[in-house]
């Protein structure tokens, strides 16, 4: 940021007390005339002195009648983070600023130039150089420039609990196949904070709708809209406060905050809805199935805003912060007979039961108990679906690896199955120990059965397929 920074404000500095309080009775508002012409001026003057001529919208909002916006912004296209504008627009913006009418940015042009508006006619500008020229012009417009360290709105935003999923391909990925599945309707899409539009989602129209999104906004997947409207009406608690979402005739998507005590209001936002939906408004209970911010063009994400953090965004953060081959630990919460069950920070994980060890096993019981803390490696993760591949026996040492330094000896092992391709063989004295193929042209042509001992030769060990192969007939030469 720039390191030069002015406080300019109306206010006479000697009006103030030791704790920095005015002690005048200054109208806090503007006077949409003399006086906001001079912070117009003194933003000029700054910005000429620098040889800034555009400047950045960042972090907008909007509260209220958005009328004086539109003006300048018709249907606020235009109005989002990262958009640019010239020095003219940017004063303009300044002056909705100035008179509190429903608009706010922070105008930005790298680390050359910024201007800040806060509350009660404070100004902060802030610049690459000293702008002596510019502070003294101000002085003479009759306001007070001020340096001071920084800007108040000069801060970044605290992230709540973790990184800010970027709405990349692999996003769009998870909302195409939620929609596909039938998990996911509408598309919430934020390009101005307390701005909201909403687009229905079919499996045809994700691609569309993703088109026409604005530039780093931000984006929030809900589940479809019910076409129960009775059945939604019913639902909405009187005790409490919800969006009550609901799809027009014409398939416009609106939402609007009510109190469950309102049930004539509630009624008759519901008539006439072909599909609603009534969404909690409490951050704990504010669950979307997937929220993502967009990034520029080349994939960077540079809103500084997020959504609200929710189940999905731990997901997402979990399990992109895991890479191939980490170790991660957790608890076993139930076994099945091809799967086993962990909790891992509160992610359930299912391991296959091939997973669970290099050995053959008959019973995952014999390796994991409910209640056990277990260590695996990770395989992968899917974001799409939001799965994570966990391993046991990648972190054990592979029995066939010592076993492959073995090939040509001989070892004595029992038949533990006839098929007509040939015998499987147990070379270990365990009940999970090693079984081998003799192919049947390998068998010597021996009637043989189940439990019978045989004496073996080692001929092949194949670690990509994870098998072994065994020869009878070579055993005898």
């Amino acid at each position: 940021m720039p390191k030069f920074v002015h406080r300019v404000t109306k206010y006479d500095p000697a009006n103030r007390d030791e704790r920095g309080r005015y002690l005048a009775d200054d109208d806090v508002d503007s006077d949409r005339g003399p006086i906001e012409a001079a912070y117009l001026q003194a933003v000029v003057a700054f910005a000429e002195e620098c040889g800034v001529d555009r400047l950045s919208v960042r972090d907008p909002g909007v509260s209220g009648d958005t009328g004086p916006l539109e003006d300048l912004f018709p249907g606020l296209q235009g109005f989002h983070d990262g958009a640019e504008v010239s020095l003219a627009a940017a004063l303009e913006l300044v002056r909705i600023m100035l008179r509190d009418a429903a608009g706010w940015c922070r105008l930005e042009a790298g680390d050359e130039f910024f201007v800040h508006i806060g509350y009660d006619q404070y100004m902060y500008i802030g610049t690459d150089r000293p702008c002596e020229r510019a502070a003294a012009r101000a002085r003479r417009l009759g306001l007070f420039p001020e340096p001071i360290p920084e800007s108040p709105y000069s801060e970044e935003p605290e992230e709540p609990d973790g990184p800010q999923r970027p709405a990349d391909e692999e996003f769009w990925a998870r909302v195409h196949w939620l929609v596909a599945s039938g998990q996911a309707g509408v598309l919430e899409e934020s390009p101005i904070q307390h701005v909201s539009r909403r687009h229905r989602l079919t499996p045809d129209s994700v691609d569309a709708v993703r088109a026409g999104l604005a530039p780093r906004a931000m984006l929030t997947v809900w589940p479809p809209l019910s076409t129960d409207v009775a059945a939604v009406l019913a639902s909405v608690p009187e005790d409490g406060r919800v969006e009550f979402v609901r799809e027009d005739a014409a398939g416009t998507i609106t939402g609007v905050l009510v109190d469950g005590e309102q049930r004539e209001e509630l009624a008759a936002l519901a008539a006439g809805a072909r599909a609603a939906a009534a969404l909690p408004t409490t951050v704990d209970e504010h669950r979307p199935l997937s929220a993502a911010v967009l990034p520029d063009p080349d994939g960077v994400l540079r809103a500084r805003w997020r959504t609200t953090w929710s189940p999905c965004d731990r997901t997402w953060a979990f399990l992109n912060a895991l890479r191939p081959g980490q170790a991660v630990t957790g608890t076993v919460t139930g076994i099945a007979d091809t799967v086993t069950f962990v909790d891992v920070d509160g992610f359930t994980v299912r391991i296959r039961q091939p997973e669970l060890s290099w050995r053959w096993i008959g019973d995952p019981s014999a390796v994991v108990a409910v209640g056990r803390q277990v260590t695996a490696a990770v395989l992968g993760a899917d974001l799409v679906r939001e799965e994570l591949y966990l391993s046991l026996k990648a972190l054990q040492d592979n029995p066939l690896t010592q076993l492959a330094d073995r090939v040509g000896e001989l070892v004595d092992g029992v038949v533990t199955k006839v098929a007509p391709f040939g015998l499987f063989v147990r070379i270990e004295d365990r009940p999970d120990g090693l079984q081998g193929l003799v192919p049947e042209a390998e068998s010597a042509g021996e009637a043989v059965r189940v439990g019978d001992p045989l004496t073996v030769r080692i001929t092949e060990v194949d670690l990509a397929r994870q098998r072994f192969l065994l020869s009878r007939r070579r055993a005898l030469d």
